[in-house]
Protein backbone atom coordinates (compact mmCIF):
# COMPACT_ATOMS: atom_id res chain seq x y z
CA UNK A 1 0.00 0.00 0.00
CA UNK A 2 1.20 3.55 -0.56
CA UNK A 3 2.41 5.33 2.55
CA UNK A 4 -0.07 8.14 2.01
CA UNK A 5 -3.19 7.14 3.87
CA UNK A 6 -5.63 6.77 1.00
CA UNK A 7 -5.45 4.92 -2.26
CA UNK A 8 -7.19 7.56 -4.34
CA UNK A 9 -4.66 10.24 -3.42
CA UNK A 10 -1.94 10.30 -6.04
CA UNK A 11 -3.75 7.96 -8.44
CA UNK A 12 -2.89 10.16 -11.43
CA UNK A 13 0.79 10.24 -10.55
CA UNK A 14 0.74 6.46 -10.03
CA UNK A 15 -0.68 5.88 -13.50
CA UNK A 16 1.74 8.38 -15.03
CA UNK A 17 4.68 6.68 -13.35
CA UNK A 18 3.70 3.32 -14.80
CA UNK A 19 3.10 4.79 -18.26
CA UNK A 20 6.54 6.42 -18.25
CA UNK A 21 8.08 3.10 -17.30
CA UNK A 22 6.25 1.57 -20.24
CA UNK A 23 7.46 4.22 -22.66
CA UNK A 24 11.05 3.63 -21.53
CA UNK A 25 10.74 -0.12 -21.99
CA UNK A 26 9.07 0.39 -25.36
CA UNK A 27 12.06 2.38 -26.51
CA UNK A 28 14.38 -0.39 -25.40
CA UNK A 29 12.33 -2.90 -27.37
CA UNK A 30 12.46 -0.74 -30.51
CA UNK A 31 16.23 -0.31 -30.21
CA UNK A 32 16.69 -3.98 -29.47
CA UNK A 33 14.62 -5.00 -32.51
CA UNK A 34 16.51 -2.64 -34.82
CA UNK A 35 19.89 -3.90 -33.63
CA UNK A 36 18.72 -7.48 -34.03
CA UNK A 37 17.72 -6.87 -37.64
CA UNK A 38 20.95 -5.01 -38.45
CA UNK A 39 23.09 -7.79 -37.03
CA UNK A 40 20.97 -10.53 -38.53
CA UNK A 41 20.60 -12.12 -35.14
CA UNK A 42 17.72 -14.26 -33.93
CA UNK A 43 17.89 -12.92 -30.38
CA UNK A 44 18.25 -9.42 -29.03
CA UNK A 45 19.90 -8.01 -25.94
CA UNK A 46 18.32 -10.26 -23.32
CA UNK A 47 20.23 -8.61 -20.47
CA UNK A 48 18.80 -5.22 -21.44
CA UNK A 49 15.26 -6.60 -21.57
CA UNK A 50 15.74 -8.25 -18.19
CA UNK A 51 16.85 -4.93 -16.74
CA UNK A 52 13.82 -3.09 -18.09
CA UNK A 53 11.44 -5.80 -16.91
CA UNK A 54 12.93 -5.59 -13.42
CA UNK A 55 12.61 -1.79 -13.45
CA UNK A 56 8.94 -2.09 -14.31
CA UNK A 57 8.29 -4.71 -11.62
CA UNK A 58 10.11 -2.53 -9.09
CA UNK A 59 7.91 0.41 -10.11
CA UNK A 60 4.80 -1.66 -9.40
CA UNK A 61 6.31 -2.73 -6.10
CA UNK A 62 6.86 0.87 -5.05
CA UNK A 63 3.30 1.82 -5.93
CA UNK A 64 1.98 -1.09 -3.83
CA UNK A 65 -1.73 -1.83 -3.53
CA UNK A 66 -3.65 -3.07 -6.53
CA UNK A 67 -0.66 -2.58 -8.83
CA UNK A 68 1.13 -5.40 -7.03
CA UNK A 69 -1.89 -7.69 -7.32
CA UNK A 70 -2.27 -6.91 -11.01
CA UNK A 71 1.40 -7.66 -11.59
CA UNK A 72 1.10 -10.96 -9.73
CA UNK A 73 -1.91 -11.98 -11.81
CA UNK A 74 -0.06 -11.21 -15.04
CA UNK A 75 2.89 -13.29 -13.85
CA UNK A 76 0.79 -16.29 -12.83
CA UNK A 77 -1.64 -16.32 -15.74
CA UNK A 78 0.77 -15.32 -18.49
CA UNK A 79 3.75 -17.40 -17.48
CA UNK A 80 3.79 -19.49 -20.64
CA UNK A 81 2.86 -16.90 -23.26
CA UNK A 82 4.11 -13.53 -22.00
CA UNK A 83 7.77 -12.62 -22.52
CA UNK A 84 10.01 -14.54 -20.11
CA UNK A 85 11.84 -11.44 -18.78
CA UNK A 86 8.50 -9.90 -17.81
CA UNK A 87 7.04 -12.91 -15.99
CA UNK A 88 10.37 -13.59 -14.28
CA UNK A 89 10.46 -10.03 -12.93
CA UNK A 90 6.78 -9.97 -11.91
CA UNK A 91 7.17 -13.22 -9.99
CA UNK A 92 9.51 -11.32 -7.67
CA UNK A 93 6.71 -9.05 -6.46
CA UNK A 94 6.08 -9.70 -2.79
CA UNK A 95 2.59 -10.68 -1.65
CA UNK A 96 3.14 -9.19 1.80
CA UNK A 97 3.11 -5.41 2.07
CA UNK A 98 3.16 -2.68 4.69
CA UNK A 99 -0.08 -2.54 6.66
CA UNK A 100 -2.13 0.62 6.89
CA UNK A 101 -2.15 2.01 10.47
CA UNK A 102 -5.17 1.56 12.72
CA UNK A 103 -5.82 5.30 12.48
CA UNK A 104 -6.97 4.62 8.89
CA UNK A 105 -8.34 1.08 9.22
CA UNK A 106 -10.27 1.63 12.48
CA UNK A 107 -12.75 4.13 10.99
CA UNK A 108 -12.96 1.92 7.89
CA UNK A 109 -13.98 -1.09 10.01
CA UNK A 110 -16.52 0.99 11.94
CA UNK A 111 -18.09 2.31 8.73
CA UNK A 112 -18.20 -1.17 7.20
CA UNK A 113 -19.65 -2.92 10.27
CA UNK A 114 -21.97 -0.22 11.60
CA UNK A 115 -23.43 -1.01 15.02
CA UNK A 116 -21.84 -4.49 14.99
CA UNK A 117 -18.40 -2.87 15.30
CA UNK A 118 -18.96 -2.53 19.06
CA UNK A 119 -19.61 -6.30 19.37
CA UNK A 120 -15.97 -7.00 18.56
CA UNK A 121 -12.68 -6.46 20.29
CA UNK A 122 -10.39 -5.96 17.28
CA UNK A 123 -6.61 -6.02 17.60
CA UNK A 124 -5.20 -2.77 16.26
CA UNK A 125 -2.08 -4.39 14.82
CA UNK A 126 -2.70 -6.23 11.56
CA UNK A 127 -2.24 -10.00 11.53
CA UNK A 128 -1.35 -9.87 7.83
CA UNK A 129 -1.36 -7.34 5.00
CA UNK A 130 -1.54 -8.09 1.29
CA UNK A 131 -2.01 -6.12 -1.89
CA UNK A 132 -5.81 -5.77 -1.75
CA UNK A 133 -6.71 -6.23 1.92
CA UNK A 134 -5.40 -6.67 5.42
CA UNK A 135 -6.43 -9.02 8.21
CA UNK A 136 -6.98 -8.27 11.89
CA UNK A 137 -7.56 -10.78 14.65
CA UNK A 138 -10.58 -10.13 16.89
CA UNK A 139 -12.78 -11.56 19.64
CA UNK A 140 -16.56 -11.59 19.84
CA UNK A 141 -17.13 -9.91 23.21
CA UNK A 142 -20.30 -11.79 24.15
CA UNK A 143 -18.83 -15.29 23.63
CA UNK A 144 -15.07 -14.88 23.56
CA UNK A 145 -14.98 -16.62 20.18
CA UNK A 146 -11.85 -15.80 18.16
CA UNK A 147 -12.32 -14.57 14.61
CA UNK A 148 -10.40 -12.73 11.91
CA UNK A 149 -11.62 -9.77 9.90
CA UNK A 150 -10.44 -9.23 6.33
CA UNK A 151 -11.08 -5.74 5.02
CA UNK A 152 -10.25 -4.39 1.59
CA UNK A 153 -8.41 -1.11 1.67
CA UNK A 154 -10.37 2.16 1.72
CA UNK A 155 -11.31 3.42 -1.74
CA UNK A 156 -9.78 0.36 -3.44
CA UNK A 157 -12.80 -0.34 -5.63
CA UNK A 158 -12.82 3.23 -6.95
CA UNK A 159 -9.28 3.05 -8.37
CA UNK A 160 -9.06 -0.62 -9.39
CA UNK A 161 -10.13 -0.10 -13.00
CA UNK A 162 -7.83 2.90 -13.43
CA UNK A 163 -4.89 0.94 -12.05
CA UNK A 164 -5.60 -2.05 -14.28
CA UNK A 165 -5.91 0.13 -17.38
CA UNK A 166 -2.66 1.91 -16.49
CA UNK A 167 -0.78 -1.41 -16.35
CA UNK A 168 -2.28 -2.55 -19.67
CA UNK A 169 -1.30 0.76 -21.29
CA UNK A 170 2.22 0.32 -20.01
CA UNK A 171 2.44 -3.22 -21.35
CA UNK A 172 1.25 -2.10 -24.75
CA UNK A 173 3.67 0.85 -24.82
CA UNK A 174 6.48 -1.50 -23.91
CA UNK A 175 5.33 -3.99 -26.55
CA UNK A 176 5.25 -6.71 -23.92
CA UNK A 177 1.75 -7.72 -25.04
CA UNK A 178 0.17 -7.74 -28.51
CA UNK A 179 -2.84 -5.76 -29.68
CA UNK A 180 -5.13 -8.58 -30.75
CA UNK A 181 -8.68 -9.78 -30.22
CA UNK A 182 -7.41 -13.01 -28.64
CA UNK A 183 -5.33 -11.13 -26.12
CA UNK A 184 -8.16 -8.70 -25.39
CA UNK A 185 -10.27 -11.71 -24.43
CA UNK A 186 -7.52 -12.89 -22.10
CA UNK A 187 -7.30 -9.42 -20.52
CA UNK A 188 -11.05 -9.41 -19.99
CA UNK A 189 -10.84 -12.67 -18.04
CA UNK A 190 -8.02 -11.29 -15.91
CA UNK A 191 -9.95 -8.06 -15.27
CA UNK A 192 -13.04 -10.02 -14.22
CA UNK A 193 -10.94 -12.14 -11.90
CA UNK A 194 -9.49 -9.04 -10.27
CA UNK A 195 -12.97 -7.71 -9.55
CA UNK A 196 -14.08 -11.11 -8.23
CA UNK A 197 -11.35 -10.93 -5.60
CA UNK A 198 -12.86 -7.77 -4.06
CA UNK A 199 -16.47 -8.96 -4.35
CA UNK A 200 -16.89 -10.03 -0.74
CA UNK A 201 -20.56 -11.10 -0.93
CA UNK A 202 -19.57 -13.39 -3.80
CA UNK A 203 -16.64 -14.77 -1.82
CA UNK A 204 -18.89 -15.53 1.13
CA UNK A 205 -21.38 -17.29 -1.16
CA UNK A 206 -18.60 -19.34 -2.76
CA UNK A 207 -17.30 -20.38 0.66
CA UNK A 208 -20.80 -21.51 1.61
CA UNK A 209 -21.12 -23.49 -1.65
CA UNK A 210 -17.80 -25.21 -1.05
CA UNK A 211 -18.63 -26.00 2.57
CA UNK A 212 -22.00 -27.53 1.62
CA UNK A 213 -20.59 -29.45 -1.34
CA UNK A 214 -17.55 -30.87 0.43
CA UNK A 215 -19.43 -31.89 3.57
CA UNK A 216 -20.04 -35.65 3.27
CA UNK A 217 -18.80 -35.66 -0.34
CA UNK A 218 -18.54 -39.36 -1.38
CA UNK A 219 -14.90 -39.03 -2.40
CA UNK A 220 -13.95 -37.48 0.95
CA UNK A 221 -15.72 -39.72 3.46
CA UNK A 222 -12.75 -42.03 3.98
CA UNK A 223 -9.83 -39.64 3.68
CA UNK A 224 -7.16 -39.61 6.37
CA UNK A 225 -7.14 -35.80 6.41
CA UNK A 226 -10.24 -33.71 7.09
CA UNK A 227 -11.00 -30.90 4.63
CA UNK A 228 -12.61 -27.89 6.30
CA UNK A 229 -13.96 -24.45 5.46
CA UNK A 230 -14.02 -21.83 8.26
CA UNK A 231 -17.37 -20.52 9.42
CA UNK A 232 -18.25 -17.06 8.12
CA UNK A 233 -20.05 -14.78 10.59
CA UNK A 234 -22.70 -13.11 8.43
CA UNK A 235 -23.59 -10.49 11.06
CA UNK A 236 -20.04 -9.15 10.73
CA UNK A 237 -19.69 -9.43 6.96
CA UNK A 238 -20.40 -6.80 4.34
CA UNK A 239 -19.34 -5.47 0.93
CA UNK A 240 -15.91 -4.45 2.25
CA UNK A 241 -15.28 -6.75 5.21
CA UNK A 242 -15.44 -10.50 5.90
CA UNK A 243 -15.36 -12.12 9.33
CA UNK A 244 -14.57 -15.80 9.74
CA UNK A 245 -13.26 -18.22 12.34
CA UNK A 246 -9.66 -17.81 13.40
CA UNK A 247 -7.75 -20.96 12.41
CA UNK A 248 -4.23 -21.84 13.44
CA UNK A 249 -2.05 -23.83 11.11
CA UNK A 250 1.02 -24.02 8.89
CA UNK A 251 1.73 -23.45 5.21
CA UNK A 252 2.80 -26.30 2.97
CA UNK A 253 6.40 -25.11 2.77
CA UNK A 254 6.89 -24.61 6.51
CA UNK A 255 9.38 -26.61 8.64
CA UNK A 256 6.46 -27.88 10.76
CA UNK A 257 4.86 -29.52 7.72
CA UNK A 258 8.19 -30.86 6.45
CA UNK A 259 8.63 -32.58 9.83
CA UNK A 260 5.36 -34.53 9.47
CA UNK A 261 5.60 -38.24 8.69
CA UNK A 262 5.82 -39.40 5.10
CA UNK A 263 2.42 -41.08 5.37
CA UNK A 264 0.81 -37.86 6.63
CA UNK A 265 2.35 -35.78 3.84
CA UNK A 266 1.19 -38.41 1.34
CA UNK A 267 -2.36 -38.14 2.70
CA UNK A 268 -2.26 -34.34 2.41
CA UNK A 269 -1.05 -34.60 -1.18
CA UNK A 270 -3.74 -37.09 -2.12
CA UNK A 271 -6.40 -34.84 -0.61
CA UNK A 272 -5.16 -31.85 -2.58
CA UNK A 273 -5.36 -33.83 -5.83
CA UNK A 274 -8.82 -35.12 -4.94
CA UNK A 275 -9.95 -31.56 -4.34
CA UNK A 276 -8.80 -30.56 -7.84
CA UNK A 277 -10.87 -33.31 -9.46
CA UNK A 278 -13.89 -32.52 -7.30
CA UNK A 279 -13.70 -28.86 -8.30
CA UNK A 280 -13.37 -29.52 -12.04
CA UNK A 281 -15.43 -32.68 -12.58
CA UNK A 282 -18.10 -32.36 -9.87
CA UNK A 283 -18.54 -28.71 -8.87
CA UNK A 284 -17.47 -26.75 -11.94
CA UNK A 285 -15.90 -24.29 -9.49
CA UNK A 286 -12.13 -23.85 -9.35
CA UNK A 287 -10.16 -21.94 -6.71
CA UNK A 288 -7.43 -20.60 -8.98
CA UNK A 289 -4.98 -18.92 -6.59
CA UNK A 290 -2.02 -21.25 -5.86
CA UNK A 291 -0.69 -19.14 -2.96
CA UNK A 292 0.26 -21.50 -0.11
CA UNK A 293 -1.19 -18.96 2.33
CA UNK A 294 -4.65 -19.98 1.15
CA UNK A 295 -4.27 -23.40 2.80
CA UNK A 296 -3.55 -24.12 6.45
CA UNK A 297 -2.35 -27.50 7.73
CA UNK A 298 -2.96 -28.42 11.37
CA UNK A 299 -0.12 -29.29 13.77
CA UNK A 300 -0.71 -33.03 13.38
CA UNK A 301 -1.43 -32.82 9.67
CA UNK A 302 -4.89 -34.36 10.04
CA UNK A 303 -6.77 -31.26 8.83
CA UNK A 304 -6.47 -29.03 5.77
CA UNK A 305 -8.34 -25.72 5.93
CA UNK A 306 -9.34 -23.76 2.81
CA UNK A 307 -9.15 -20.00 3.36
CA UNK A 308 -9.56 -18.02 0.14
CA UNK A 309 -12.67 -18.10 -2.04
CA UNK A 310 -12.28 -14.75 -3.76
CA UNK A 311 -10.40 -16.33 -6.65
CA UNK A 312 -12.97 -19.06 -7.30
CA UNK A 313 -13.88 -19.23 -10.98
CA UNK A 314 -17.11 -20.77 -12.26
CA UNK A 315 -16.45 -22.85 -15.37
CA UNK A 316 -19.06 -22.55 -18.07
CA UNK A 317 -20.26 -25.81 -19.59
CA UNK A 318 -18.21 -25.54 -22.78
CA UNK A 319 -14.94 -24.84 -20.95
CA UNK A 320 -15.61 -27.49 -18.36
CA UNK A 321 -16.38 -30.11 -21.01
CA UNK A 322 -13.28 -29.25 -23.02
CA UNK A 323 -11.10 -29.30 -19.91
CA UNK A 324 -12.41 -32.67 -18.71
CA UNK A 325 -11.97 -34.14 -22.17
CA UNK A 326 -8.42 -32.78 -22.36
CA UNK A 327 -7.55 -34.69 -19.19
CA UNK A 328 -9.35 -37.88 -20.19
CA UNK A 329 -8.03 -37.89 -23.76
CA UNK A 330 -4.51 -37.03 -22.61
CA UNK A 331 -4.43 -40.04 -20.29
CA UNK A 332 -6.04 -42.35 -22.84
CA UNK A 333 -3.84 -41.01 -25.65
CA UNK A 334 -6.84 -40.29 -27.83
CA UNK A 335 -5.15 -37.87 -30.19
CA UNK A 336 -8.23 -36.76 -32.11
CA UNK A 337 -10.25 -35.96 -29.00
CA UNK A 338 -7.28 -34.29 -27.31
CA UNK A 339 -6.63 -31.94 -30.23
CA UNK A 340 -10.33 -31.15 -30.53
CA UNK A 341 -10.52 -30.33 -26.81
CA UNK A 342 -7.39 -28.17 -26.94
CA UNK A 343 -8.83 -26.25 -29.87
CA UNK A 344 -12.07 -25.62 -27.96
CA UNK A 345 -10.01 -24.43 -25.00
CA UNK A 346 -8.33 -21.90 -27.25
CA UNK A 347 -4.87 -23.45 -27.00
CA UNK A 348 -4.57 -24.21 -30.71
CA UNK A 349 -6.07 -22.42 -33.71
CA UNK A 350 -8.41 -24.60 -35.81
CA UNK A 351 -5.91 -24.62 -38.68
CA UNK A 352 -2.82 -25.41 -36.60
CA UNK A 353 -0.16 -27.36 -38.47
CA UNK A 354 0.95 -30.83 -37.42
CA UNK A 355 4.08 -29.60 -35.64
CA UNK A 356 2.09 -27.35 -33.33
CA UNK A 357 -0.50 -30.07 -32.71
CA UNK A 358 2.16 -32.62 -31.85
CA UNK A 359 4.03 -30.24 -29.56
CA UNK A 360 1.00 -29.20 -27.54
CA UNK A 361 -0.26 -32.78 -27.39
CA UNK A 362 3.10 -33.87 -25.98
CA UNK A 363 3.01 -31.08 -23.43
CA UNK A 364 -0.40 -32.17 -22.09
CA UNK A 365 0.59 -35.83 -21.93
CA UNK A 366 3.79 -34.91 -20.08
CA UNK A 367 1.94 -32.67 -17.64
CA UNK A 368 -0.44 -35.52 -16.80
CA UNK A 369 2.48 -37.84 -16.05
CA UNK A 370 1.64 -38.38 -12.33
CA UNK A 371 -1.87 -39.57 -13.25
CA UNK A 372 -0.77 -42.38 -15.56
CA UNK A 373 -1.23 -46.06 -14.82
CA UNK A 374 1.49 -47.48 -12.55
CA UNK A 375 3.15 -49.44 -15.35
CA UNK A 376 3.46 -46.25 -17.45
CA UNK A 377 5.23 -44.12 -14.84
CA UNK A 378 8.93 -43.34 -15.43
CA UNK A 379 11.03 -45.64 -13.24
CA UNK A 380 13.48 -42.87 -12.30
CA UNK A 381 10.69 -41.02 -10.45
CA UNK A 382 9.45 -43.98 -8.39
CA UNK A 383 10.37 -45.14 -4.91
CA UNK A 384 11.02 -48.76 -3.98
CA UNK A 385 7.31 -49.44 -3.65
CA UNK A 386 6.61 -48.17 -7.16
CA UNK A 387 5.05 -44.91 -5.94
CA UNK A 388 5.53 -41.62 -7.78
CA UNK A 389 7.88 -39.21 -5.99
CA UNK A 390 6.34 -35.81 -6.68
CA UNK A 391 9.18 -33.70 -5.31
CA UNK A 392 11.95 -35.63 -7.02
CA UNK A 393 10.18 -35.63 -10.39
CA UNK A 394 10.62 -31.85 -11.00
CA UNK A 395 7.55 -32.17 -13.21
CA UNK A 396 6.62 -28.48 -13.31
CA UNK A 397 10.15 -27.43 -14.27
CA UNK A 398 10.31 -30.02 -17.03
CA UNK A 399 6.94 -29.16 -18.54
CA UNK A 400 7.62 -25.43 -18.13
CA UNK A 401 10.77 -25.68 -20.21
CA UNK A 402 8.85 -27.58 -22.86
CA UNK A 403 6.16 -24.89 -23.06
CA UNK A 404 8.73 -22.08 -23.17
CA UNK A 405 10.31 -23.67 -26.24
CA UNK A 406 6.98 -24.47 -27.88
CA UNK A 407 5.29 -21.10 -27.47
CA UNK A 408 7.83 -19.40 -29.73
CA UNK A 409 6.01 -20.96 -32.70
CA UNK A 410 3.49 -18.78 -34.50
CA UNK A 411 1.30 -21.84 -34.77
CA UNK A 412 0.21 -21.43 -31.15
CA UNK A 413 -2.77 -19.32 -30.26
CA UNK A 414 -2.89 -17.26 -27.09
CA UNK A 415 -4.65 -19.61 -24.67
CA UNK A 416 -8.04 -18.47 -23.48
CA UNK A 417 -8.30 -16.72 -20.14
CA UNK A 418 -10.30 -19.62 -18.73
CA UNK A 419 -7.57 -22.07 -19.72
CA UNK A 420 -4.91 -19.83 -18.17
CA UNK A 421 -6.85 -19.77 -14.89
CA UNK A 422 -7.22 -23.55 -14.76
CA UNK A 423 -3.58 -24.05 -15.76
CA UNK A 424 -2.67 -21.78 -12.86
CA UNK A 425 -4.72 -24.02 -10.57
CA UNK A 426 -3.22 -27.31 -11.79
CA UNK A 427 0.31 -25.94 -11.56
CA UNK A 428 -0.43 -24.81 -8.01
CA UNK A 429 -1.80 -28.22 -7.03
CA UNK A 430 1.21 -30.08 -8.41
CA UNK A 431 3.60 -27.60 -6.78
CA UNK A 432 1.80 -27.98 -3.44
CA UNK A 433 2.15 -31.77 -3.60
CA UNK A 434 5.78 -31.50 -4.70
CA UNK A 435 6.64 -29.19 -1.79
CA UNK A 436 5.10 -31.78 0.54
CA UNK A 437 7.54 -34.25 -1.05
CA UNK A 438 4.61 -36.66 -1.22
CA UNK A 439 4.90 -40.14 -2.69
CA UNK A 440 1.79 -41.71 -4.23
CA UNK A 441 0.31 -42.59 -7.61
CA UNK A 442 -2.31 -40.20 -8.91
CA UNK A 443 -4.11 -42.81 -11.02
CA UNK A 444 -6.03 -44.19 -8.04
CA UNK A 445 -7.43 -40.71 -7.32
CA UNK A 446 -8.18 -39.72 -10.91
CA UNK A 447 -9.76 -43.03 -11.96
CA UNK A 448 -13.19 -42.67 -10.26
CA UNK A 449 -13.71 -39.21 -11.75
CA UNK A 450 -12.62 -40.29 -15.24
CA UNK A 451 -14.83 -43.37 -15.15
CA UNK A 452 -17.84 -41.37 -13.99
CA UNK A 453 -17.32 -38.76 -16.72
CA UNK A 454 -16.31 -40.94 -19.67
CA UNK A 455 -19.53 -42.88 -20.32
CA UNK A 456 -21.59 -39.78 -21.24
CA UNK A 457 -19.68 -37.50 -23.63
CA UNK A 458 -16.66 -39.62 -24.44
CA UNK A 459 -17.72 -43.09 -25.47
CA UNK A 460 -19.59 -41.82 -28.51
CA UNK A 461 -16.74 -39.49 -29.45
CA UNK A 462 -14.06 -42.13 -28.95
CA UNK A 463 -15.69 -44.70 -31.17
CA UNK A 464 -13.34 -45.28 -34.09
CA UNK A 465 -11.04 -42.41 -33.09
CA UNK A 466 -8.44 -44.02 -30.82
CA UNK A 467 -4.91 -43.38 -32.08
CA UNK A 468 -2.05 -45.29 -30.47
Amino acid sequence: MPKNHTIRRGALSRALSVSLAGARAGGVFAIDGALKRLRGEEAGDDARLDREARRFAQELGKLKGSYVKIGQLFALLGEHFLPTPLTRALHELEAETEALPWADMGPHFRAALGEQFDDLDIETEALAAASLAQVHRARIKSTGHEVVLKAQYPELAEVLDDDFNAVVRMLRLARWIPASRDFDSWLTTLHEQLHAEIDYPREQAMARTFANSLDHHPHLTETEVALTVPQFWKDYCGPQVLTLDYVEGHRAGSPAVAALSQSTRNALGRLMLQLFFIEVFDLGLVQTDPNFGNYLISDSGDELTLLDFGSVMALDDAVRSALCETIVAGLQKDDALLLDALTRLGCLPPDAESHAQETFKTFVINLLEPLRAADQLPAEHLNRRGEYCWGRSELINRTGRHVARSMTSRQFAIPSGDFAMVARKLTGVFTFISVLDAEFNGEEIAAPFLEAYAPKPLKAKQKGRRIE
